[in-house]
């Protein structure tokens, strides 16, 4: 029988050692996704893509994500890739939990602008297959990012640290990932660190990425194809067709409502629901466990 000894450094250094590979394999499906749709990956004047090549490219970092991490959990953290948090329990819960986080936060704060005068309603563009694929492309997103960012990087570094500390650190790298995008401004960093917590939060409860999931692409998809503002600096299709007349850390600007004061306000208020809601279910649980260990 082989043992295991436990080592407190072994998930900080996970992540470390993940980071060259990652960038290798997703990048070399990266180049096969620009191949195939016809993009010069090498011009940086031809990144403006239609939405299929924006799936098709999305599509492939996923494939590389998992990629990546499958052939590390296997050879290097030696276990299995579901334990990066697919387990069965509770998927349709947590998934129309997330999805009506992110719905509610995307509809209060649209509301909230438009009644502050900070956006302005142009018009509308319904445009069915434009939605599927803009869909697709943003449950590509969500499973890539949470996969790696709280799958793989904060279910590690919970290993080496307590699980705030974790949890803190994941949504450090979280905000860095994105601080090549357009229209990036501090404000917005600050967002995506908070983004972060959010989406982090379920995660060390549950150990379940379902959620976390399906909050990402609820908050991805509503507020870019249904409300009409820029993901994370990114302008694509829209149903909702807004405009403003001046930036602001309340609108925004063109880094997109998640760059907005309102929006750090609604996250923190919704880390605090469900920081009260995973505390009661623990302490509702505490005594069944112990009940269940008497017999």
């Amino acid at each position: 029988m082989t043992i295991r000894i436990s080592n407190k450094h072994q998930g900080w250094q996970n992540v470390l050692q993940i980071i060259l590979p990652y960038f290798l394999i997703v990048g070399i499906f990266q180049i096969i996704g620009y191949s195939i749709t016809g993009i010069d990956f090498m011009n940086s004047q031809s990144i403006p893509r239609s939405p299929h090549q924006t799936l098709i490219i999305s599509f492939a970092s996923l494939a590389g994500t998992i990629t990546a991490l499958w052939f590390f959990m296997k050879y290097v953290v030696e276990e299995p890739f579901i334990s990066l948090g697919f387990e069965k329990k509770s998927i349709k819960e947590d998934t129309i939990r997330g999805i009506y986080y992110g719905l509610i936060i995307m509809l209060i704060g649209f509301v909230s602008l438009l009644l502050f005068d900070e956006i302005h309603f142009r018009s509308l563009n319904f445009n069915l297959p434009l939605i599927v694929l803009s869909l697709l492309h943003y449950v590509c997103v969500a499973i890539s990012e949470e996969l790696l960012l709280r799958g793989f990087v904060l279910n590690n570094l919970m290993k080496s640290f307590n699980k705030v500390t974790a949890l803190l650190l994941s949504s450090v790298v979280f905000s860095l990932l994105h601080a090549g995008n357009p229209n990036i401004t501090f404000f917005g960093l600050i967002d995506l660190f908070v983004a972060g917590i959010l989406l982090g939060l379920p995660y060390l409860y549950t150990k379940n990425l379902w959620f976390s999931i399906a909050l990402h692409f609820s908050w991805n998809f509503f507020q870019g194809t249904i409300f009409g503002f820029n993901v994370s600096g990114i302008e694509n299709y829209s149903i909702i067709q807004t405009d403003y007349k001046l930036a602001s850390i309340w609108n925004g600007g063109d880094f997109g409502f998640e760059g907005s004061i309102l929006s750090l306000i609604f996250q923190l208020i919704a880390i605090g629901i469900l920081y009260m809601s995973f505390e009661n279910k623990l302490k509702t649980a505490l005594p069944e466990r112990k009940t269940a260990l008497i017999k």
